[in-house]
């Protein structure tokens, strides 16, 4: 390949906007803060710290990333957002744990600058949180104007050029898809009824889109994964991705997973547990919203396996999930896995996971990674479902017609060839068939 997409040049700020300031949001401000500052570094992210081979091996062209393809400068960076209680970005990340108060009060000016906008909240969505600082409308339509507005506002105030959106804020009850979701008249007719099928997480990404900001859904919500919304990403030329940041006990899944099946080592069952204390953790400890986690999290398996394809392998394997909130571990989740596999002539073997990690640590540079590329596909004219960004997401959106694909390797395979292609790179096959020339 030697002809290259047209790639518009990052110039001036970008805003982006983060729907809920709690844990992650503040660990991914105060990440990028150190970052500018020089106290910290980026670790985990694939923008800043990433390499991509370009070529034949023989040619050691291995650049990073960022060096690579025009991505905007972790400096113009500008960070707002919405939160249901009063808290500033400092205040919270104070009350989240996550990071050392020393290190934040190094950053105490930037992130006490960072002050919520009113959130929208329906405690009938996520029952284990009460909302303070949240607005009043009498319509779903109304609240998605009221954001629209902030969004504008906020892309003044702040002289960005662009913006791009990732939804922070909690898990949401489990819902289906409805009908009302089917286009984009019927999801506005329901937003002025005031639809129960209408949660505030589908507010914010109908604002988004609508107002022709990238968006990505970092929870397990339904939110963009609805025909309406991927229709008005197409119509408004809106690059969206989701669902569901891939951090802990699930990244583990899609890198083990893999090594089974390239290995074709048999599985009879996978169990998971987490504990965690966070508000992540008490809003999980809602039957309904664990419904819509778990839900996430239970495909994995099934599509890495490819039980029809393997049934003597993978055919009959039980899956079991569960997540416990447990106040004194905080932040720091802890996720146990006992899986039973069996080898040549079926005999049994076991493998067992104990995974400390601490979720907005393993969160943040995946923010940070879906709002550069992001923007970076609205400046190529990408738009509706960027299925090269599965690599972040727990349960990735496709095209209708598709299945996602959660293998981590094929994933990454595929973002960095998407880059390779807008650059006018050869495509990394692994072919290797330099002896035929």
């Amino acid at each position: 390949m030697d002809k290259q997409v047209n790639i518009e040049k990052p110039e001036g700020k970008l805003g982006i906007l983060l729907p809920g300031l709690g844990a992650v949001a503040t660990t991914f401000i105060a990440g990028v803060e150190a970052v500018k500052k020089q106290i910290g570094l980026p670790i985990g992210s694939l923008t800043q710290m990433g390499t991509i081979r370009l070529g034949k091996r023989t040619e050691k062209r291995v650049p990073k990333i960022k060096d690579f393809i025009e991505l905007s400068e972790i400096d113009d960076v500008v960070c707002g957002g919405w939160d249901i209680f009063e808290d500033n970005a400092y205040e919270s990340a104070i009350n989240a744990g996550v990071l050392k108060k020393e290190l934040l009060d190094q950053l105490k000016p930037e992130m006490e600058a960072v002050k919520p906008m009113k959130g929208v909240f329906d405690q009938n969505y996520v029952k284990k949180l009460n909302g303070t600082y949240i607005k009043t409308a009498k319509t779903k339509y109304d609240y998605a104007q009221l954001l629209i507005e902030d969004i504008q506002n906020f892309k003044e105030k702040n002289g960005c050029s662009r913006l791009v959106g990732v939804w922070c804020g909690s898990t949401e009850i489990f819902l289906k898809k409805d009908p009302v979701h089917d286009s984009i008249e019927s999801l506005e007719k329901a937003m002025q009824e005031n639809h129960p099928a209408i949660a505030p997480s589908m507010v914010y990404a109908y604002a988004f889109v609508k107002a022709g900001v990238p968006y990505a859904n970092g929870a397990p919500n339904l939110s963009l994964d609805i025909p309406a919304l991927e229709q008005l990403a197409i119509e408004n030329n809106v690059p969206i991705g989701g669902k569901d940041f891939k951090t802990g006990q699930t990244l583990m899944k899609t890198i083990l997973a893999p090594g089974l099946k390239a290995r074709l080592i048999g599985l009879d069952g996978w169990f998971s547990t987490n504990i965690l204390g966070n508000r992540d953790g008490e809003v999980l400890d809602d039957p309904e919203s664990f419904k819509t986690k778990e839900e996430s999290k239970l495909s994995v398996l099934e599509h890495i396996l490819q039980p029809h394809v393997y049934p003597e392998l993978y055919a009959d394997f039980y899956h079991k999930v569960r997540i416990n909130y447990y106040p004194p571990r905080g932040d720091n989740k802890e996720g146990w896995d006992n899986i039973d596999i069996f080898g040549w002539l079926g005999y049994p073997m076991q493998i067992k996971i104990d995974f400390l990690c601490r979720d907005s640590i393993l969160a943040a540079p995946i923010v940070l990674d879906l709002a550069l590329f992001l923007d970076l596909a609205q400046r190529t004219g990408m738009r509706g479902i960027q299925e090269w960004l599965s690599f972040y997401f727990k349960s990735p959106m496709c095209a209708p017609e598709l299945y996602p694909e959660h293998d981590i390797f094929i994933q990454l395979m595929k973002l960095k060839n998407t880059l390779r292609y807008l650059k006018g790179e050869d495509l990394i096959t692994h072919l290797g068939l330099e002896y035929y020339d």
